[in-house]
């Protein structure tokens, strides 16, 4: 077959990226297509980072690419108790994604891929059942078809390729978060993340306040996908996510009459990562691929890592020219036996707490200290369990799952 590249990656996010820097520098050749006109624009979502995961890669990240640096986060509970969580672990950066994503991308470029925005994937090609590119749209053109023998979908929510291709990338509503979020000036912080939970504050769900240099700040918030306007689902009072914010907003002090620089709204996976990752000569990755952090719905650090070793495998397949679902299969392994596992404690915890009532999270604010929550964040729940259930044993029916 006269192909035009080795692989075709739809999506220039984090894991698109990522992926085609691995391969690119395992001498593949490597096409990225995007459908945005500009790589990292829009900018959807809150744009934290661990700095952890920039030095697992080995990557350090230019000053043009972060607003700040993080030291911690601040989580406050409905009544306003809060747990300060400052160590090794915390560190990070508020990125400015316009900037960060353009950058990982021209790192693969670099490294020997190829880039295409503007440019939409409408279609997977098959010969005689095998896949062997797709059929894509630049701006109002006409299709036409770019060929390879690997297609990975970096897709992002959308995963349209993907779902053509067989993968349960449809969403539920219990399985999402509805967010909503500004840019806001002026904001004093002390470079830390703030977290605000309640039921009447975000049902199912928290806002965020993550600061920013120059005394700004993004302030969000998200509520899960199953809660509506008007109604009560699972005991929750619903609404709208922008209408829950402004509500917020309105009743801080520094807030209410900051000024509003950008506001946007959106869906994110709070979910299950799908069960399948791979076909023959077809791949999913990152968000597209559901693998996304299902306390906070951050995806960046995911995306990053399924890239490197989705990227790493198909390297491998391609220096035996096979890209059978069989030598794809240890991407999906890797990952299901590493990051997989703590996504999914961490989606436990999240099915926990959102059982949890606002009396109850108070009391549980009251018993832990930061270094019970370093501990929670990182899936050893015993020790807080034991606190809380010991005060108030009521509780050991939820919280029995978290170390069942």
């Amino acid at each position: 077959m006269n192909y035009d590249y080795d692989a075709i990656v739809i999506g220039g996010g984090p894991a698109g990226s990522t992926f085609s820097r691995v391969a690119a520098k395992n001498g593949m050749n490597v096409l990225i297509i995007d459908k945005r006109r500009e790589i990292g624009v829009p900018v959807r979502c809150g744009e934290g980072l661990g700095a952890r995961e920039l030095v697992k890669e080995g990557l350090e990240i230019p000053r043009s690419a972060y607003s700040t640096e993080i030291l911690g986060a601040k989580v406050v509970a409905p009544n306003g108790k809060e747990i300060i969580w400052k160590d090794e672990e915390t560190k990070g950066y508020m990125l400015e994604r316009k900037f960060f994503d353009k950058w990982l991308c021209e790192l693969a470029v670099d490294g020997g891929a190829k880039v295409l925005t503007y440019t939409r994937a409408v279609d997977i090609i098959k010969d005689n059942g095998k896949v062997g590119g797709v059929r894509v749209v630049h701006g109002a053109e006409e299709p036409y078809e770019i060929r390879a023998p690997m297609v990975v979908s970096a897709e992002g929510m959308e995963a349209h390729i993907a779902r053509k291709m067989g993968f349960d990338t449809v969403h539920k509503p219990y399985d999402v978060d509805t967010c909503y979020q500004y840019e806001m000036k002026p904001y004093e912080h002390e470079n830390l993340i703030e977290l605000y939970f309640g039921n009447d504050i975000a049902p199912r769900g928290y806002v965020w306040i993550f600061p920013k240099a120059d005394k700004k700040a993004n302030v969000g918030l998200g509520i899960g996908g199953n809660v509506l306007n008007g109604t009560k689902r699972g005991g929750m009072k619903g609404s709208d996510p922008k209408t829950l914010l402004d509500n917020f907003i309105e009743n801080n002090s520094q807030l209410k009459d900051a000024s509003r620089l950008e506001d946007f709204g959106g869906v994110i996976s709070v979910g299950s990562p799908l069960n399948e990752f791979v076909k023959d000569n077809f791949m999913v990755i990152g968000t597209a691929a559901k693998q996304v952090d299902p306390i906070h719905g951050g995806g960046i650090a995911l995306a990053m890592e399924s890239g490197m070793m989705a990227g790493q495998v198909v390297a491998d397949a391609y220096s035996k020219k096979d890209y059978s679902s069989k030598n794809l299969k240890p991407y999906e392994n890797e990952w299901k036996e590493g990051p997989g596992k703590k996504v999914h404690k961490r989606l436990l915890l999240r099915k926990v707490v959102e059982k949890l009532n606002d009396d109850d999270l108070n009391y549980i604010f009251s018993q832990i200290s930061d270094q019970d929550l370093n501990k929670v964040m990182k899936s050893n729940f015993a020790p807080a369990v034991a606190k809380v259930v010991a005060g108030r044993p009521q509780l050991v029916k939820v919280l029995s799952a978290l170390i069942s």
